[in-house]
């Protein structure tokens, strides 16, 4: 989509293709880190997805402290008006998850403002029978702990974009749930092949899906691992063709 903006607006230069987000190379990791918080809560390697909840606007606001503008304000409004139409599906896929497998969910963040946003619209709001299973990332942690983390997990679902980037590119089965706030970005996922883990929560009838994706990601990791393989193996073909332009550019 953005390689069609660009031409439309009249750009042009010798080489003009998709390439892959750089998310989908990252390699950094802090198993150590990781292996404590999983035994700390009882979560084993492969029985367990993650979840990342996510409001329509990031609240800059709080994470650096400013005081509200009207824009913030209006960012506000907004975010407290859509949340629980947003996270209330991704309730469903975990009271699904936990009541239909063995498998148990850990509520994980990928900015500073998630911690609380998941534990007011998901962890409070879930059902008694299925809170057991379900742990909640309370502190925020840096990239190489929450990759090594997502490394032993059975997969993941998210209304974010560059954590199940890094699952991908990793081998993670990962699901995207988007929205109109968070721009065109989420349809990399139909150019990498994935486009059926792709969930538009502008559109009603797209998100009634969610809940069978996420179901058949936990009851059958086979399926959805050729899937990673396949779209893994496409992102790092493109990596290895659009990084030999640079390289030829920079030699040349």
């Amino acid at each position: 989509m953005s390689l069609g903006k660009a031409k439309a607006d009249g750009v042009t230069c010798p080489v003009m293709e998709f390439g892959p987000d750089g998310a989908f190379a990252c390699d950094v990791r802090d198993d150590a880190k990781a292996t404590a918080f999983l035994q700390a809560n009882a979560l084993e390697e492969g029985k367990f997805l993650c979840c990342i909840p996510r409001l329509r606007w990031t609240p800059y606001w709080e994470i650096r402290g400013t005081p509200m503008d009207a824009r913030a304000n209006q960012r506000h409004a907004r975010n407290e008006a859509m949340a629980e139409h947003d996270h209330a599906p991704l309730r469903e896929a975990i009271t699904a998850v936990v009541r239909e497998t063995s498998l148990k969910v850990l509520i994980s963040p990928e900015d500073m403002s998630q911690m609380t946003v998941g534990k007011r619209w998901i962890v409070d709001k879930l059902p008694a029978d299925v809170r057991g299973r379900v742990v909640w990332r309370e502190k925020f942690w840096l990239t190489d702990e929450a990759l090594s983390t997502y490394l032993g997990r059975a997969g993941m679902f998210a209304l974010e974009m560059h954590s199940p980037i890094m699952c991908i590119g990793n081998g993670v089965p990962a699901i995207v749930c988007r929205f109109a706030e968070q721009t065109s970005k989420g349809v990399r996922w139909r150019d990498i092949g994935v486009g059926e883990w792709l969930f538009d929560f502008d559109n009603e009838e797209e998100i009634k899906g969610l809940v069978p994706a996420v179901l058949a990601m936990a009851k059958d990791p086979e399926t959805a691992k050729a899937k990673v393989v396949k779209a893994r193996a496409f992102v790092e073909q493109r990596q290895r063709e659009t990084m030999s332009v640079v390289r030829r550019s920079l030699v040349g």
